[in-house]
């Protein structure tokens, strides 16, 4: 088969971090667009890449019968109407995470990949990390016995992400640390527990410590320096409790709070053992043998972070060419989506969301 023929849309930090180079190193695919509203950042990418074309307006690429697929790294607030438009196209999509906004956007676009037949794959990327998928062997082989309860915490001092900026704006990301670093922490215990389907939700957002942006005091703005004069309208901390079909799953995360402490784990805890899993660190599992507690330790490459964005474009690339369906894909990862839309929801309206 011939190479895949691929356009980037949205060139900014994870598309240059994570696509572009492990779409360079794939030797089945060629980019052929680079496509960016702010045009330089395109005409960079074909720079540095050494190939395709920079576009504006990814309304050019729709019509060239040459591409086979995309990868949409755009601001939340397009992912849906891009994606759809690529579909409807005749594309394959690669949709970075969150799939949309609101569940109602991801319901869409589901809704327009079965009326396609073309793939939709969400970039989940956790679901390709080693560590993760280790996790998941250990759980479906029992080693685990039932899981009853599975706990995530994704808290940090003070790192909100481009105060003022879109990141902070609820109509462009739809959210915020939920739906920023909340969705990888949730898919990914929503990937190794099964997908359990979820019978009620609860959660409590709060907007509280970016709301007075002059007076916010930081560690850390990865995503740009503050805009003051621009928008803070989205969760800073959450709390939940997902009762599913399959365990109980409790979180709790910040992008800000008041404890000078960062914690970002995930605890599995089974009738037999249990797994600390650090998000960026190995993991271990606590268990018991001939009367004695046990701990052994699972160690993986400091690169397998990176490693896994690799991972996770070369399983969309095959599943082009072969039609495999991936647990990425929409049909799969929308069960994420109708959770934290019912996270808000409940925060919303002060009570409990019933499925």
């Amino acid at each position: 088969m011939a190479k895949v023929k691929i356009a980037v849309i949205g060139c900014g930090t994870i598309a240059k971090t994570a696509h572009i180079p492990a779409y360079m190193a794939n030797s089945e695919c060629e980019i052929l667009y680079f496509c960016d509203i702010i045009i330089e950042r395109a005409q960079e990418a074909v720079k540095n890449s050494g190939c395709g074309v920079a576009v504006a307006d990814y309304r050019e690429i729709l019509k060239d019968k040459t591409v086979d697929a995309v990868s949409v790294c755009t601001p939340n607030n397009v992912h849906a109407s891009i994606t759809i438009d690529f579909l409807r196209a005749g594309k394959h999509v690669l949709c970075e995470k969150p799939a949309a906004r609101t569940y109602d956007e991801a319901l869409e676009m589901q809704t327009v990949c079965k009326e396609t037949g073309k793939i939709l794959t969400i970039g989940v990327v956790n679901r390709y990390r080693k560590g993760v998928g280790r996790i998941k062997s250990l759980i479906d082989a029992g080693e685990l016995g039932e899981v009853y309860q599975v706990y995530a915490s994704f808290r940090s001092h003070r790192a909100i992400p481009g105060l003022g900026g879109a990141f902070t704006t609820s109509e462009i990301a739809g959210g915020g640390v939920m739906i920023d670093w909340g969705v990888h922490f949730l898919d990914l215990m929503m990937y190794c527990t099964g997908d359990p389907m979820p019978k009620t939700v609860t959660g409590q957002t709060h907007c509280v410590l970016g709301k007075k942006m002059q007076d916010y005091a930081y560690v850390d703005m990865w995503a740009g320096p503050p805009d003051y004069n621009g928008t803070y309208d989205v969760d800073d901390y959450v709390t939940a409790i997902i009762k599913t079909q399959g365990p109980t799953i409790t979180l709790n995360g910040a992008w800000a709070q008041n404890i000078g402490k960062n914690e970002m784990y995930v605890d599995f805890l089974g009738d037999k053992a249990g797994v600390r899993f650090q998000y960026s660190e190995p993991f271990t599992l606590y268990s018991q043998k001939d009367g004695a507690l046990t701990e052994t330790e699972f160690t993986y490459s400091g690169m397998e972070l990176e490693a896994s964005f690799q991972a996770e474009i070369d399983a969309f690339i095959n599943s082009i060419k072969t039609g495999e369906k991936l647990s990425s894909h929409i049909d799969t990862v929308i069960i994420t989506a109708k959770i934290m839309q019912a996270i808000y929801d409940s925060s919303k309206k002060g009570r409990e969301i019933v499925f």
